[in-house]
């Protein structure tokens, strides 16, 4: 037997803070006993379940490990309008004339993420 994935875990400032982005920014649900000071928030997605863990630490350099997301129902450039609007910040624009190509974001505490194309502008372009 192999081993699967439980959750993915991000330390956090702020868990609860983030979760909250976070299951906004997938269209998940923060658990019912999760609350504002909370050592720990667990968001759970049709696709995965993320925990945000309290650190004291601060993040100093870039992610080792981050998440690219794939809209669903709507284009990349409307997907990362949509994440700034939610909180995010742009770290990086990789988008090329042709369509092709990502952008690279920060969510509220500095995290790295990527927006790439939906799967109809991957079959469109």
């Amino acid at each position: 037997m192999t081993s699967l994935i439980r959750h993915i875990t991000v330390d956090a400032a702020d868990p609860h803070a983030l979760a909250t982005f976070w299951a906004q920014v997938l269209d998940g649900s923060l658990a019912a006993d999760d609350f504002p000071g909370d050592p720990e928030a667990l968001v759970t997605t049709a696709t995965a379940v993320l925990l945000f863990v309290r650190v004291e630490d601060p993040k100093t350099t870039k992610n080792r490990v981050h998440l690219d997301l794939q809209p669903q129902d709507r284009t990349r450039d409307e997907e990362v309008e949509r994440l700034l609007a939610l909180g995010a910040t742009l770290q990086g624009d990789h988008r090329r004339p042709d369509g092709t190509g990502w952008v690279t974001l920060h969510d509220p505490e500095g995290n790295e993420l990527c927006v790439e194309r939906s799967a109809a502008e991957r079959v469109g372009g």
